[in-house]
């Protein structure tokens, strides 16, 4: 595949490094020096944008409006998916986004709504999410934290919604779950999700060690959504 880069920061470099190494080809590269507008998309198979919130809308309907799939490994900006969504049909175009591209962690993300299941008939468990990420991160919770909560919500309707604070557990309602956020130099990131009782505690982790999950578990979803059309998410590539 022919690749264009949104974003060539650490993430857009490594994603470069992985797919050389799996045999694609980096054509386009688009930097705040040289915005999407400038870069030449006319020899593009696909793009992977990893760039900032307010301004991944804005790559997505530039790529779409070319009929360049995209994966999108932005987050924070949830609020326009429905847009989003809907001008993907109308254009016929294509499109994956996901809160976090390691196959680990949609793994995890699995794994995370079937025990939420689970705990439904054990309220005195109590539900919290800690992420800790480097100190580079924009964004507090990160995208992975809000979707494991939303994957607890949509498995256990007796929790209806999260608190978040970062660096101290926020106090909670009996249908709230905690999000802790915490800035430490160095961490790639690390999810903990955790049910708490006054006997027990049952704890989920997933600790990255680099980027390199996240770069490829993008290479991944590029080389999935190829020769597709629609919205889809990484669940959809691994199809657990």
């Amino acid at each position: 595949m022919k690749i264009a880069l949104i974003g060539y920061g650490k993430m857009g470099q490594t994603i470069e490094n992985i797919a050389v190494s799996r045999g694609h080809q980096v054509v386009a590269k688009s930097t705040s020096a040289h915005p999407i507008e400038e870069i030449d998309f006319s020899n593009v198979d696909i793009a992977i944008e990893f760039t900032k919130p307010d301004i991944a809308v804005k790559h997505i309907e530039y790529c779409v409006g070319r009929n360049i799939p995209v994966v999108v490994g932005t987050t924070a900006w949830d609020e326009k998916l429905s847009y989003v969504q809907k001008l993907i049909t109308e254009k016929n175009g294509s499109m994956l986004h996901a809160s976090n591209f390691s196959i680990g962690v949609n793994i995890f993300f699995d794994i995370n709504q079937r025990l939420s299941k689970l705990m439904k008939g054990y309220p005195e468990y109590k539900a919290s999410i800690q992420e800790i990420h480097h100190l580079e991160k924009l964004d507090a919770p990160s995208g992975t934290a809000i979707s494991l909560a939303n994957g607890i919500m949509f498995e256990n309707d007796n929790i209806t919604s999260w608190i978040h604070e970062e660096n101290d557990r926020p106090e909670t309602k009996s249908n709230q779950i905690s999000v802790t956020s915490f800035r430490e130099k160095g961490v790639p990131g690390t999810h903990v999700v955790d049910y708490k009782s006054d006997v027990d505690t049952i704890e989920l982790k997933h600790i990255a060690h680099n980027r390199k999950g996240f770069a490829l578990g993008a290479v991944i979803a590029a080389e999935w959504l190829a020769d597709k059309k629609g919205v889809f998410t990484m669940q959809d590539v691994i199809k657990l």
